[in-house]
């Protein structure tokens, strides 16, 4: 849980970093300091800039935003929750086996939450048909834990791909714009093609803010499942070391 408070403060601090002071520039080259803006006033600018960038592409990369956010904090929450303590479960799991078997080390599995007690608990059920049947229902059912772990997962990549790239159409169709209005002018002014370029950047700019967001939640979620991966794969082998000395 502490790696995912620090993941919300660290997209915290990017996403409204720059709220906090404006910069301006004077009749010079040089730029000053000034005093911080108000949140409600750096909240209008950004609908205002929503709006400037076309509510069309701006809101289909907010609802990529929405989607992927909704999806991460789902995986994220789940993955904590299917963390287990693995040292804690071979104990209990290792002395129900000297007191009372296996049937007793199963109903401890049963018991407890996790990917690494349900392949326990797959494990001790074939237990009956030998360790080299306990080692095949071990493997197949991590890799049925294992998709579990990984489920909608393929949506944030979706996400994280589609927004630069609803970004970058619309900077295209800004500058299409632009060239438009040139065109129909049949002269090159600033106040023509200012909307059109400024519709470009904003749209780009707001693809990569929701990748970068995005692409953070989802290397936490990759980086969660690979430790959940590793301690499944140790815990799997303690326990087949485990079964092989308590059937000697």
């Amino acid at each position: 849980m502490k790696k995912l408070f620090a993941l919300l403060l660290f997209t915290g601090f990017l996403t409204l970093g720059y709220s906090e002071y404006s910069y301006a520039q004077d009749s010079g080259t040089s730029t000053e300091l000034v005093a911080p803006i108000d949140d409600s006033d750096f909240h209008q600018r950004v609908k205002e800039k929503f709006i400037e960038g076309g509510w069309v592409f701006m809101g289909v990369v907010l609802l990529c935003l929405i989607l992927g956010l909704a999806i991460a904090i789902e995986r994220i929450i789940t993955l904590n929750l299917a963390t287990t303590n693995t040292s804690k479960l071979l104990a209990k799991v290792e002395d129900a086996l000297s007191s009372g078997g296996v049937e007793a080390a199963k109903d401890i599995t049963k018991q407890t939450k996790g990917p690494v007690a349900s392949i326990f608990t797959q494990g001790l059920m074939r237990m009956s048909e030998g360790i080299e049947m306990v080692e095949k229902s071990i493997i197949s059912y991590g890799s049925v834990e294992m998709g579990r772990l990984e489920k909608n997962l393929v949506w944030v990549q979706l996400f994280i791909a589609l927004a630069p790239m609803l970004g970058f159409m619309g900077t295209v169709l800004g500058m299409i714009s632009a060239f438009d209005a040139i065109e129909a002018a049949g002269d090159i002014s600033p106040s023509l093609v200012a909307s059109g370029i400024k519709q470009a950047l904003l749209t780009t700019v707001a693809g990569l803010i929701v990748a970068v967001i995005l692409q953070l939640f989802y290397n936490y979620c990759v980086s969660k499942i690979d430790g959940l991966v590793n301690s499944m794969e140790d815990a799997s082998i303690s326990l087949v070391d485990m079964l092989v000395k308590h059937k000697n």
